[in-house]
């Protein structure tokens, strides 16, 4: 009886009377895929050596059943591989693999933790899995985090709507502090002034010499804030362990027109705008004020 990691092995003895058990493979212990198996059962969420008998048999992953958007593809790329070969991972993979690295765990501590093989989580983590919801609910314990995130769960939701820390704390974040969390790139908002009043606009943006730059249309509301005062400002919450931040940075916004300074931003840029067009029209933002915030319990 041949296996792969993420098969399901039930186990069931009509004779006997005795009742369906059934489980995930998340260990193998034989290169061809021959038993015995580590075994996560759905029932007790532990895992087991089994060597199964008879009265055991084989769910493969090929037999299950695919999403509808997983069997379409978006016509680029098949469902387990991308157009290099490697392996393409689903949505809960990137999302294990995210939070994993947040957490500064490696997959053999993750896994060790969780109670799985660490081939298991390299499984999940790189390919298009259907994890057991025994596996989900190990994971998001070690990861601390929840199954629903993992699942994506709440993305059209603002954030912010978990248990608020029972003493909150606030603590004041010094300047290199704030610089850390800007990072290098990322998505942030800037809060320019309209003759409607304040406007705030998402975008994408990278921080090179202290200096937050990113591209918009030349028409837009950041471009016509050009030479005055404007405000930006990046959050982050995690929900699982009650606790945030936020930086906020404000200085004048000026038009990037130097044509050396626009070939190293579009060079250097880590990733292309989000909300796609013709975004052609470099801002940066110098700020001569960068403060910011932690909460967390006490």
């Amino acid at each position: 009886m041949r296996a792969h990691l993420g098969d399901q092995l039930v186990v069931e003895s009509p004779a006997t009377g005795a009742g369906r058990r059934d489980g995930e493979i998340v260990g193998l212990h034989h290169e061809d895929g021959t038993p015995p198996y580590d075994v996560h059962w759905s029932d007790t969420g532990q895992v087991t050596l089994v060597f199964p008998g008879p009265d055991a048999h084989v769910r493969h992953l090929e037999d299950k059943p695919l999403p509808p958007a997983m069997a379409a593809g978006d016509g680029t790329e098949s469902a387990g591989t991308r157009p290099d070969g490697a392996p393409n991972p689903g949505d809960i993979g990137r999302r294990l693999a995210m939070e994993r690295e947040r957490q500064g765990l490696s997959r053999a501590e993750a896994a060790h933790r969780a109670h799985m093989a660490p081939d298991y989580l390299a499984y999940l983590e790189q390919r298009p899995a259907d994890p057991s919801p025994a596996s989900l609910i190990s994971l998001a314990d070690v990861l601390g985090t929840t199954v629903e995130a993992l699942r994506g769960g709440g993305i059209d939701l603002p954030p912010g709507r978990g248990r608020a820390p029972l003493h909150p704390r606030l603590e004041d974040l010094a300047p290199d502090e704030c610089r850390a969390r800007l990072s290098t790139h990322g998505v942030g908002r800037i809060a320019v002034s309209e003759p409607d009043g304040p406007t705030v606009y998402p975008v994408n943006y990278e921080v090179i010499d202290d200096t937050i730059a990113f591209r918009t249309t030349p028409d837009s509301a950041p471009v016509r804030a050009g030479g005055t005062d404007v405000a930006f400002e990046v959050d982050h919450v995690d929900e699982a362990m009650s606790q945030g931040w936020s930086v906020l940075a404000v200085g004048p916004a000026r038009i990037v027109t130097e044509p050396d300074v626009l070939r190293r931003l579009a060079e250097g840029a880590h990733t292309t705008p989000w909300a796609g067009g013709d975004l052609t029209t470099w801002v940066s933002i110098r700020p001569t004020r960068l403060t910011g915030r932690r909460i967390g319990p006490a």
